[in-house]
This record gives structure tokens, sequence and C-alpha cells, in this order.
């Protein structure tokens, strides 16, 4: 039995409405914040496809109109499940925007937990759109994706094991600077940009990295790289995770 959602969220974003439309409704874009590798075809009718770790989804784009509103809406399940994103963008004084993103659909019988989980989510995403475009304004990020399961452990014990294997302290606030040094890969020399009991984030010169721990589920790893020289970095995360939760 499918149920209906809607989540709806608002943000004061320190660019222009241009700058926020690129960041939304490109590819490139998105790969900067979002999840995934993005493709978006930039007219009503075309498709947005987001491929996250082998697993390609798929959008019809229902209105594309540069600098004011983008929306996308997923095909229709077998079991009635679809998705729609609504994403309106209104310029304000001194630069900034105001994007106003509405997230609906039908989900399905385990809807509460899915919905608590989208609801719980989008603020995380929308404050990395914040730090992306007042961190890296005009850039693009490759995005890098790793997964890999817990192996039994709790929720603390995976979380213990992350911060231990990135020296860093076992509790973390925005704001605190951070000097991790995962083995085998680049120190992450930067500042906590985000911590709660599911996720936390480091932003540093040249990225933002996200860690996904505390849910009991798979643990994931969202990182958005914009050195210039990220060849690799992808099948390097997901050996490092591989080997910290074998």
């Amino acid at each position: 039995m499918t149920h209906p959602f809607e989540i709806e969220l608002e943000s004061t974003l320190p660019a222009s409405p241009q700058q926020v439309c690129d960041a939304i409704a490109t590819g490139p874009g998105i790969d900067s914040w979002f999840m995934g590798r993005n493709e978006v075809e930039p007219r009503e009718g075309g498709t947005a496809a987001m491929d996250t770790g082998g697993h390609r989804e798929e959008a019809v784009v229902t209105a594309y109109e540069p600098g004011t509103r983008f929306a996308t809406r997923t095909g229709t399940g077998e079991d009635g499940r679809f998705m729609a994103f609504e994403y309106l963008i209104e310029g304000r004084d001194q630069g900034s925007t105001v994007l106003r993103v509405v997230h609906s659909g039908l989900l399905g019988d385990d809807w509460e937990d899915e919905y608590d989980a989208l609801r719980r989510g989008w603020p995380f995403h929308l404050h990395t759109l914040r730090e992306y475009l007042t961190h890296f304004p005009g850039r693009t990020a490759v995005p890098v994706f790793a997964l890999a399961m817990p192996q039994e452990r709790s929720p603390r014990e995976v979380t213990a094991a992350l911060t231990r294997a990135l020296s860093l302290p076992a509790s973390m606030s925005a704001g605190m600077p951070v000097h991790a040094q995962p083995a085998g890969l680049p120190p992450l020399n930067g500042e906590v940009v985000w911590a709660d009991h599911e996720r936390f984030a480091i932003r540093t010169d040249d990225g933002l990295y996200t860690f996904h721990h505390g849910t009991g589920g798979p643990v994931l790893m969202f990182h958005h790289l914009f050195g210039a020289d990220p060849d690799g970095a992808e099948t390097a995360w997901q050996k490092w995770l591989t080997g910290l939760l074998a």
C-alpha cells in the first residue's frame, strides 16, 4: 500500500539565481553537492539521471525554466511508488537567492521509516549545497562514492571505528578544526561542517567529505573533490572503507 508524502524546505544561499540554477539543474552542478553521478538534459521532457554505485535512477524533467524553476519526476513503479522534486529559485538583494525545495510522491509499506530518513536528510543536503556555493563558487567536483556493510557492528561501534581510523576525536561539532589521517590516502586538513548521530562532514581546501554511519545499515561515503587530480580516489576510498569494516 502506498502513502503520499511531501517535504518542503527553504534556504537562503549566498549565490546568484544563475549560480543556484547551475548547481541544481546541471549534471556537474549536482555532482558537486548531492549524491551520485548525474546527467541532466536541459529541457522539459528531457532525462535527469543519477548513478550511485552502479544503480541508475532516471526521471523526466517536468519543468525547466532557467533561473526560476526546475522539476523532475521518476516513473511510477509497479507498486505505485514515485518521487517528484521541484526547485523554485528567487533572487534577493545583495546577490543572495532563496531556494525552495519540494520533494513529494508516494512511498511503499515502510513509508514511515523512508519518510523519516528523507526528512532528516534534506537539511544536510541543503547545508552541503551552501558549503559548495560559499567555498567553491564557479568550480565543479568529481563525486566519490563508497559503501560497505558494518558486519554486525552497532552504529556506535561503526562511528568509533571511523573516527579512530581517521584520527578524529570521538565527539565532534561543527566548526572544529580537524587533521584526519586516513591510512593510504592524503590527509584531510580542514574543518568539521556537520556532525550528528548519523553523519559527519569535513570541508578542506579541495573537497567536501561526508561519512554516513549511524543508521544501522550500510556505511556510505559521498565525497566531492575539487582538486586537480582526483583519478583513482573512488577506488582508494572504497578500499579504505572495505578494509576498515572487514
